[in-house]
């Protein structure tokens, strides 16, 4: 597979503004000519392998930021975007959307913002769903989707809260560098606050805070029970830093905030069950054994695997990770890729992945090398996770999660002990989802690929009952 040649010119420009540097002086510290850095800012040019060592030595820079951020999101979201029948005439070629999402992002984020309200008001008509009360009200994001994004274009990873958690969970005066029980830590520091903490049977977690009562299920887990601890732990301790990250967030209605309201809290409340340095190091030491990272934290298989993506802080990353959860009818819950890989915004995910088959082996975990139209491969791993209600009547919530990440990450993975990543036939083609794949004969396609146009012969049959040209 042939090397991609790196255009960052928007990471470029960006960390020369932040360093208040003019491209002169930019170009004197890399040790390049003044048109060559300005070639490479507008894309002209590859960021040469000279320039990415000069970042590294002069400025301490992270240079696996140059090749991952927003660049991919944006590409596979225009994609999705540009195979809707509405776009009759084709989509502009890949080279064009990479310049698009690499020199123009703002521009590449309001095409699809304009897409997304075209596509929200069309099937707010189609199901005729309060359409005329809806006339005057602008087309926006649901709640739900607009803080899915936010966690999306922020890489999963949040550094203040996640900085927060650790020290929570790691005090200053910790002079050993060892854990203390965080549950301990979280109760403790809740009664500093005047509340105390209960466990019954009743639902999963409630606080009054006129009686400054915080009541936890006695039927959960232990991994809940001291995830919903931190949950509210954050929620009463660190309103401020919550405060600020949402107020930098600018959320169009208040449901998108109190909803991301929650999704900071959890994700304080994983960070400190799971702080980072110690985590990523523990992580690392095991190669990435879920069960036996399950065991050291206290964390749940499912807690596990969504933290393993989250590790993408700057100057300490850990391996590019794919997270997803699917439910029992293949919808995706909860996704994010660090990878070159990227789920689609809408449907479900591709049949061919091991994360659908979880459900038919519970209890094991499902190992799958895969291939991406693009010639990406990967290392992917399935476990089926289920959620019970804690009584004979109450409801079990199934799911099942996907983790993975690029094939040249899998010596790093306990999960690719004895398998043979250097045989390309081991490699299984998956896709992202059916209307932008463009493989041809695959025998689980549902839709035909809107980007391409489809010969039908009632005389012949074969995989499918088209033909895609």
């Amino acid at each position: 597979m042939a090397q991609q040649k790196l255009y960052a010119g928007a990471k470029l420009r960006e960390t020369r503004t932040r360093l208040g540097l003019t491209q002169r002086a930019f170009a004197e510290k890399l040790g390049v000519s003044l048109p060559y850095l300005n070639q490479m800012e507008n894309n002209n040019r590859p960021v040469s392998t000279g320039v990415v060592l000069a970042l590294a030595q002069e400025f301490g820079f992270d240079v696996t930021e140059l090749s991952t951020g927003d660049a991919e999101r944006l590409v596979t979201d225009m994609r999705e975007a540009l195979a809707d029948p509405v776009f009759a005439d084709g989509a502009p070629p890949l080279a064009d959307l990479r310049l698009a999402a690499s020199n123009a992002p703002a521009l590449a984020r309001s095409f699809l913002e304009l897409h997304r309200a075209y596509r929200q008001t069309n099937e707010r008509l189609a199901s005729m769903d309060e359409a005329f009360d809806r006339e005057d009200r602008p087309a926006r994001a649901s709640p739900w989707e607009e803080v899915r994004d936010f966690f999306h274009y922020c890489d999963n990873y949040i550094d203040a809260v996640d900085r927060a958690a650790e020290n929570f969970a790691r005090p200053r005066d910790d002079q050993r560098g060892t854990l203390r029980d965080v549950a301990t830590l979280a109760t403790e520091s809740l009664s500093k606050h005047a509340i105390t903490v209960r466990y019954a049977p009743e639902g999963l977690r409630k606080y009054d805070p006129d009686t400054g009562r915080l009541t936890i299920s006695s039927r959960a887990s232990p991994a809940t029970q001291t995830f919903q601890l931190l949950h509210q732990l954050a929620l009463i301790t660190q309103a401020q830093l919550l405060d600020a990250t949402l107020d930098l967030a600018r959320f169009h209605s208040d449901e998108s905030r109190q909803i991301a309201r929650i999704g900071l809290a959890n994700y304080f409340a994983g960070a400190a069950l799971m702080p980072y340095t110690e985590f990523l190091a523990a992580a690392k030491e095991t190669r990435h054994d879920l069960e036996v990272l399950g065991e050291k934290f206290g964390a749940s298989i499912e807690q596990v695997a969504h933290r393993l993506s989250t590790l993408q802080r700057p100057g300490a990353k850990g391996i590019p990770f794919f997270f997803v959860r699917v439910d029992q009818a293949g919808t995706i819950t909860k996704r994010h890729s660090s990878t070159r890989l990227q789920f689609a915004r809408y449907g479900g995910a591709c049949p061919l992945w091991n994360v659908h088959q979880a459900f038919e082996r519970p209890g094991h975990f499902l190992r799958q090398l895969a291939e991406t139209p693009d010639g990406v491969r990967y290392l992917s791993i399935a476990r089926d996770v289920a959620k019970s209600g804690g009584s004979f009547h109450a409801p079990v919530r199934r799911y099942a999660i996907g983790l993975g990440c690029e094939v040249t990450h899998a010596s790093d993975m306990v999960y690719a002990d004895d398998l043979d990543v250097t045989k390309p036939a081991a490699f299984e083609p998956i896709g992202i989802s059916c209307r932008i794949c463009e493989r041809r004969n695959c025998h689980q396609r549902s839709v035909p690929p809107l980007e391409r146009r489809l010969t039908i012969d009632p005389d012949k049959r074969g995989t499918l009952p088209y033909q895609i040209e």
